[in-house]
């Protein structure tokens, strides 16, 4: 046998590494991905049960929720389907277009206060009536919105809620 000079390397066999490297990544990808599938599920989730539309026929929304649905795709005037104000002066309008399509529009002192959107006023649209007859709409921050007679419930992304009580005027 001759001597290995000092140019020479061993060559280590590289297959059981990289099984076990490919194993090893694999189940924590798994891992990984259980743990994001267990937090998705964890957070409420509404029902949706779609019902027929039914074209409210009402008073008009404010002008400045006729502009905000104008931008935001609504076809026709806003027809007020519910209007709700809460204890802290919140004024809430769930309004419907002439396809049946729903908003939703807030404004913190109501339509005697400032209207800034996304300040002092916010506008939603994809709105859904849920099983409990709750208006429901989420904001881009995942924080979602439901109003009825009652008053209105915000479950922030962050995982709290708050109830604001509706008042009669």
């Amino acid at each position: 046998m001759t001597p290995l000079d000092d140019h020479s390397q061993q060559r280590r066999p590289l297959f059981f590494p990289v099984v076990i490297a490919t194993v090893l990544l694999t189940i924590i990808g798994m891992i990984g991905g259980y743990l994001l599938g267990e937090e998705r599920n964890r957070k409420p989730r509404a029902e949706v049960t779609p019902s027929p539309v039914t074209l409210a026929e009402g008073p008009l929304c404010p002008e400045q929720t006729q502009r905000a649905g104008a931008i935001q795709g609504a076809s026709g005037e806003l027809v007020e389907v519910l209007r709700v104000r809460t204890v802290r002066k919140t004024v809430i309008w769930i309004c419907q277009d002439r396809t049946g399509q729903l908003f939703y529009h807030a404004n913190k002192g109501g339509t005697d206060a400032e209207w800034i959107e996304n300040k002092t006023a916010l506008f939603l649209a994809g709105v859904w009536q849920d099983s409990n007859g709750s208006y429901v709409a989420t904001a881009v921050d995942g924080n979602v919105f439901s109003v009825d007679e009652t008053g209105l419930t915000i479950a922030y992304s962050d995982g709290t809620s708050e109830e604001q009580k509706a008042v009669r005027e």
